[in-house]
């Protein structure tokens, strides 16, 4: 409103200038026009002069005061009404009066010419002195005898160009002045006409440009208030509008909550089906929130694919339930695409002001925190904020602290499982599994330290390590038992993998061909084509490649000829649910079978029992691993090392399967 006031009132001075410039030209025109009257009463006077020096005889003598002849006195009745001119007078050189026009009538023939009176005019003096002509404009108002307007002019009379006397001569300038008004009126209205005009131009302008300068403010506002994408506030906004939630609120009245939100396996769609496609289904999500919500209620886009909701008139928990459990059935809704239905869940995470905080950001902290349970719970679903969550976030992040300490230190090592042959008795090689001693919570389990590793951007630096401490202890073991190490998908964002791996194999001096990279199917779903090549690009080298958890994954047998894998390790549930289930064996059976027509040896983890490795023998098995043939251990404590190796629940033909386990590996 300020704006719309600053920019009426700058309009307003604009036109105030207009009408004060056109004030100026008007009093310009008339300062024009009276010093018109004065010039031609000037000529007329300076015309006059030089008739009465022409054409009155013996006027030396009258301005010598000698006396005016009859003839003179004849001559100057004739004049003394010629054109506009309708009284004269005449001075002498030293500006005393000697005639008037009004008095030739009384004047005899021959009459004196002394002065009249002892005044002496100054005008006069300043013609004779300066050589300047003199000329009054003056108004007959009130005067019988003078006209409404008439000029009083001074003009010397010169004789053979010596000055003989000056006259002052009465110019009746009515009609001149009747003629130069009504000019002068003729070129006011076309100026008026003119600056009117450019005034309404002007304004109109004026008006356009403001318009335009409030069109284009509004935009710059809404661009630095909102999201492009979606429409929605932006983060900024959306906090703004929190705080002065939080400033209007009466205690005495409605409260109000905010809701968080996020898209589940949107990245899945991004991976899929591209940027573009993952842009429309955030705008399509933003409509179906606007559409959701009631007046007054804001939607805003906190980044990525999370959203948020401020919703306003809260009188209980019921009122949120209701909105977030909507919120769920919308956002996960198959979203139109091009023909192609697309489909992502949604989680939500809800805090309510009064009731889980008192401030702004506080209650927007709490709905975060909301919002992560509920994803923690199995996503698609909708949590209130849990003071137990957030103490154990609260541990989380001192857990993080801590392994950024850790790292490097001693409270991280490597522990090794086993590997044994189909026979059961052969060692042939361990995996290399990282430990973390923290010295208040003792062990902390890799399940829980790993993905904390993962998302602080640790994963490198420990993925690195592991590598380099499991070849050097290898390099240290009876040939040919090899050394597994896992690897992390946040190990392959770039091409420098390639090098950590060559770099380890250098330093320790380990053979490649006794080392074993093993990555998850999860890998192999984003950047297949990146992936697979530094796959390749390590196998080259020697390095054998093992797809752990096989089975787990969606596409696991397409990615099975796209890279020829050495191993597939059968994930633990297969081999914990053998016995239980018919299906289950057929899977493994069938899984097996597959591997070996394709020369990939096959590997079972989590060994248990003697009845589920008598079942993997019985359907070809490869390797076996688990708690049945040996728990994890460190460097000192390995199998090999042991005075006399333990016999293991032995199968006939264990050389049977040597001719994959010593298969040689690409060169």
């Amino acid at each position: 409103m300020a704006r719309i006031y600053k920019d009426w009132g700058t309009l307003l001075l604009w036109a105030a200038c207009v009408l004060g410039g056109l004030g100026a030209t008007v009093a310009v025109l008339r300062h024009a026009g009276q010093r018109q009257l004065e010039a031609d009463a000037e000529h007329t006077a300076i015309q006059y002069a030089h008739f009465i020096a022409n054409t009155v005889p013996d006027l030396d003598a009258l301005f010598a005061h000698e006396g005016a002849s009859a003839e003179a006195v004849v001559q100057m009745r004739r004049m003394r009404h010629a054109g506009d001119v309708f009284r004269f007078k005449l001075f002498d050189r030293e500006g005393h009066l000697l005639l008037v026009s009004d008095d030739l009538d009384r004047l005899p023939a021959g009459a004196s010419g002394e002065s009249i009176s002892a005044h002496r005019s100054a005008e006069v003096q300043e013609i004779v002195l300066q050589g300047r002509n003199h000329v009054a404009l003056k108004s007959g108002a009130g005067k019988p005898d003078r006209p409404p307007v008439y000029s009083e002019a001074y003009v010397p009379v010169l004789r053979r160009g010596a000055l003989i006397g000056v006259v002052e001569v009465y110019v009746d300038q009515t009609d001149r002045q009747s003629g130069i008004q009504a000019a002068f009126f003729r070129v006011a209205a076309a100026l008026t006409g003119v600056l009117t005009l450019v005034g309404l131009l002007g304004s109109a302008h004026w008006v356009h440009r403001m318009r335009a300068q409030r069109r284009a403010e509004e935009r710059v506002r809404y661009l630095a208030e909102h999201d492009l994408l979606s429409g929605a506030l932006n983060r900024a906004s959306f906090d703004q509008a929190l705080q002065q939630a939080t400033w209007r609120h009466e205690p005495a009245g409605p409260a109000f909550a905010v809701l968080c939100m996020d898209l589940d396996r949107f990245k899945d769609v991004n991976d899929a089906y591209g940027r573009a496609a993952g842009d429309e289904v955030l705008r399509q999500a933003a409509q179906r929130l606007r559409q959701l919500v009631r007046q007054g209620d804001l939607i805003a886009r906190l980044g990525s694919d999370e959203f948020a909701i401020l919703q306003s008139g809260v009188y209980s928990p019921a009122d949120v339930t209701t909105l977030a459990q909507r919120t769920v059935e919308q956002l996960s809704a198959p979203y139109e695409l091009g023909g192609r239905r697309i489909q992502c869940g949604a989680s939500v995470g809800a805090a309510i002001l009064g009731i889980d905080a008192t401030a702004g950001a506080e209650l927007m902290q709490k709905a975060e925190l909301a919002l992560y349970r509920a994803k923690s719970s199995g996503r698609g679903r909708f949590s209130f904020y849990d003071g137990v969550l957030e103490q154990r976030l609260q541990q989380q992040r001192t857990l993080s602290l801590d392994l950024r300490e850790a790292i490097g230190s001693p409270a991280i090592s490597l522990h090794y499982q086993a590997l044994y042959a189909a026979c059961g008795t052969e060692l042939i090689g361990y995996e290399a599994l990282l430990r973390w001693t923290h010295p208040m919570r003792g062990n902390v389990p890799p399940s829980e330290f790993i993905p904390l590793a993962e998302e602080l951007g640790l994963i490198d630096e420990l993925g690195r390590w592991a590598l380099e401490r499991a070849c050097a202890e290898a390099s240290t073991w009876p040939h040919p038992l090899s050394v597994s190490v896992n690897l992390s998908a946040a190990q392959f964002r770039d091409d420098g993998l390639v090098a950590v791996v060559q770099r380890a194999l250098d330093t320790s001096g380990l053979d490649a061909r006794r080392l074993e990279l093993e990555i998850t199917e999860s890998l192999l779903m984003s950047n297949t084509d990146q992936v697979i090549r530094t796959l390749k690009t390590l196998s080259a080298m020697g390095v054998r490649i093992a797809m752990d958890d096989f089975g787990t994954g969606y596409s696991s047998l397409a990615y099975l000829w796209r890279f020829p894998f050495d191993k597939v390790k059968i994930d633990r549930a297969f081999t914990q649910g053998m016995g239980a289930d018919p299906k289950v064996d057929l899977i493994v059976r069938s899984i097996i079978s597959l591997a070996h027509s394709l020369e990939i040896r096959v590997n079972a983890e989590g060994v248990e029992t003697a009845e589920q490795m008598q079942r993997l023998q019985r359907h070809g098995c490869d390797e076996f691993q688990g708690f049945l043939l040996a728990r994890p251990a460190p460097a000192d404590r390995l199998a090999h090392l042991q005075a006399a190796p333990v016999q293991r629940h032995s199968a006939p033909h264990c050389s049977a399967f040597g001719a994959l386990a010593t298969r040689p590996a690409p060169l």
